[in-house]
């Protein structure tokens, strides 16, 4: 890997630049009083955006503490990019109202993105100018003077160790080098939230958990309000403080990683069953009293319960005495992929892999019951 193929060099280094406060774009600002609570970094409210009759974003309510990372999970097609472009003033809003870093996305867009850095899944890079204009016409796009401009190229370049290719052409670059001078933009002129829109796609998992290390150092010591978007399961509940499970265009879940798994139960059992029993095991199990909550999909069904230990035998029990008998059935703890099976009926696992060809590997997720399959809780999770 070339140094500027190296994500967490370009994000540790460009960390300093975020200690001075965010200059002023274009002349000053209007600073009308900020419309959104003083707490919040980002809040939405009934947020709509349709596309003739496609309605991709449908009531979505946000509520994004300052100096947080807020964990936007669902799978492609969900509304999370729509959502973001939004949030980041690119689209209007068909109706709702959203606030970022205390200003009105729709009445006062100008003061949100002088507050903001964003890096969309896909970049917007002009292939004839090197990196290092690149950086620079960000630089004079927020308003830095030369000085000021002279001396964030310079730490950019010299502590992310990017030189080697800063006067090459972007038409040059790769893959991965677009993607981390795209980082490096975003992050130029220090801003109070940061969007990331797919940040870690495409990289290997070593790749990706230098990244997740680098992501919590930016919040962590320097408070920056991180809002990602991901369809990587592990890397919401890596990060995130809370998260956001959006479907169809709404959120249907949303809480702490631990507070969403905790919901579902204590201890998840997986039994994989003929697709022909599974309908049926889903009844019995549904009249075992420990049980809480019973799931299908399309290689079995996964059950909630407080103690899994305790219940796979009776389970095991029901199902024989009702001549249905499982390939195998596991006990484990609950994962955000059982939260997002809980609140939709398919397992998020099963439409990445799909999506990516990569499986469980692409997704680090169990894709043993995919698939779209009604949820038929027997009392509700605890």
């Amino acid at each position: 890997m070339s140094a500027v193929d190296d994500p967490v060099a370009v994000l540790r280094g460009l960390a300093r630049i975020h200690q001075r406060p965010p200059p002023v774009v274009f002349g000053p600002v209007p600073r009308a009083a900020r419309s959104g609570d003083q707490n919040s970094a980002i809040e939405a409210r009934g947020l709509v955006r349709t596309f003739g009759d496609n309605r991709a974003v449908d009531g979505v309510d946000l509520n994004v503490n300052a100096g947080a990372i807020y964990g936007f999970l669902g799978p492609n097609g969900a509304g999370k990019s729509t959502t973001v472009r939004m949030l980041c003033t690119l689209l209007k809003p068909t109706a709702g109202q959203a606030t970022v870093a205390g200003y009105d996305v729709v009445d006062d867009p100008g003061a949100v993105r002088i507050r903001i850095g964003v890096a969309l899944q896909e970049a917007a890079l002009d292939e004839r100018q090197t990196g290092r204009e690149i950086l620079d016409l960000q630089a004079r796009l927020y308003g830095l003077s030369a000085a000021d401009r002279a001396a964030s190229i310079a730490r950019a370049v010299d502590l992310a160790d990017i030189g080697d290719a800063m006067e090459d052409r972007v038409k040059t670059y790769s893959g991965g080098m677009r993607r981390r001078l795209d980082l490096a933009a975003s992050l130029i002129h220090g801003p109070e939230v940061l969007f990331l829109d797919e940040p870690t796609t495409g990289l290997d998992p070593v790749s990706r958990a230098q990244v997740w290390d680098e992501v919590r150092r930016l919040n962590g010591e320097l408070g920056v309000t991180v809002f990602l978007t991901t369809q990587y399961l592990e890397e919401a509940d890596a990060l995130a403080d809370r998260v956001a499970i959006i479907d169809g265009g709404r959120i249907v879940e949303e809480g702490s990683p631990t507070e969403l798994k905790r919901a579902v139960g204590a201890d998840v059992i997986v039994v994989d069953l003929p697709s022909e029993a599974i309908a049926p095991a889903a009844a019995v199990a549904g009249t075992v009293p420990e049980v809480d909550a019973v799931t299908q999909g399309r290689r079995g069904i996964t059950i909630a319960t407080a103690d899994g230990a305790a219940t796979v035998g009776t389970v095991a029990v029901a199902l024989s005495s009702a001549g249905l008998h499982p390939q195998s059935l596991t006990v484990r703890t609950p994962s955000l992929d059982d939260v997002f099976l809980l609140a939709t009926g398919y397992r998020m696992s099963a439409v990445d892999s799909t999506a990516t060809g990569g499986g469980a590997a692409a997704t680090g997720a169990d894709p043993q019951h995919a698939g779209r399959a009604p949820a038929s809780p027997r009392s509700g999770p605890p």
